[in-house]
């Protein structure tokens, strides 16, 4: 686990931010954590780069700061109405970006009667100085899986014509990005998948020390309420410029293993699944990343041909 800390704790609760690829476990963790029983934890938002644009003179007007939230495909999962919204981001006395945030955060965590939340968009990794800028309590948890089965499970899951070496580019850019952001910020991690899986509780008492946290158990029987948290995501996506539509089978089925104790099957299931080809396509293009990271790879087993 990476560690890196600057400058004092702000004033506000420590807010988790869960980053990374998809398919490496943001799911299962946002999960975890939002079976605390002082944090919640929404679905996917998408919208925060956006709202941090609408609000950039810092005097943004409410109604550019809910066009900003309703403008991704994912803002009915929350169930919030437009007046609703209004009325909290109009009580702002500043309505900057960060309160423009603050107001849907707490907003949610109210309703789900706690007093804390967090976030867990994985494309937000990408993101995480601009964040930072906005919500300085923000603390990045960066997770980290052996790319070779994050592109597993993403070829099972896509509908699009893409190939392992794809996934491991794309996986390869944003553990590469992430890296290069890492020491610019105050609060990051990286958690691995597998430790999330092998190692439960000890990994999730680190994360919690991470966000000051007090420990539960909770968290380690997450999968007995997540049933019940994956029913404000039961509805299809539509098309919409950015991404295809997405059914609500296949939505559901994408979260399905969050309902379920960790499973060490999901770990390293490319010894097992991968196709020899496949392996060598993903090695060629991300073996070196694989490598600083500790995973195993062709070089360092001496079974498939070179990695760069």
């Amino acid at each position: 686990m990476r560690f890196f800390k600057r400058d004092k704790q702000a004033d506000r609760s420590p807010a988790p931010f869960i980053v990374g690829m998809n398919r490496s476990g943001t799911t299962l963790l946002r999960m975890m954590l939002d079976a605390h029983p002082e944090l919640a934890i929404p679905p996917e938002t998408h919208f925060v780069p956006d709202v941090i644009k609408a609000c950039r003179r810092g005097d943004a007007m409410p109604e550019a700061a809910l066009a900003a939230m309703k403008s991704h495909r994912e803002w009915d999962d929350f169930g919030f109405s437009d007046e609703e919204m209004l009325e909290r981001l109009r009580s702002r006395q500043r309505l900057d970006a960060g309160e423009a945030l603050r107001a849907f955060y707490e907003a949610y965590a109210e309703r789900e009667r706690k007093p804390r939340w967090g976030e867990k968009t994985p494309r937000y990794v990408g993101q995480m100085r601009r964040i930072q800028s906005a919500l300085p309590e923000a603390r990045f948890i960066h997770v980290v899986r052996d790319g070779r089965d994050v592109a597993l499970s993403v070829l099972d899951r896509t509908v699009r014509d893409i190939t392992a070496a794809d996934v491991a580019g794309r996986w390869r850019r944003k553990i590469e990005k992430a890296r290069a952001a890492a020491p610019k910020l105050r609060h990051y991690i990286e958690v691995r998948y597998e430790d999330l899986i092998l190692d439960t509780e000890p990994t999730l008492r680190r994360i919690s020390d991470f966000i000051d946290l007090p420990w539960s158990a909770s968290m380690l029987d997450y999968y007995e309420r997540s049933p019940e948290r994956l029913t404000e995501m039961k509805r299809g996506l539509p098309a919409d410029g950015r991404s295809a539509e997405l059914d609500v089978e296949r939505r559901m089925a994408t979260h399905a293993m969050t309902t379920k104790p960790p499973d060490a099957d999901r770990v390293s299931r490319w010894k097992r699944q991968m196709s020899a080809a496949d392996r060598e396509a993903f090695e060629g293009v991300a073996g070196a990343t694989l490598a600083d990271l500790g995973y195993e790879t062709a070089t360092s087993a001496g079974t498939l041909g070179t990695s760069r």
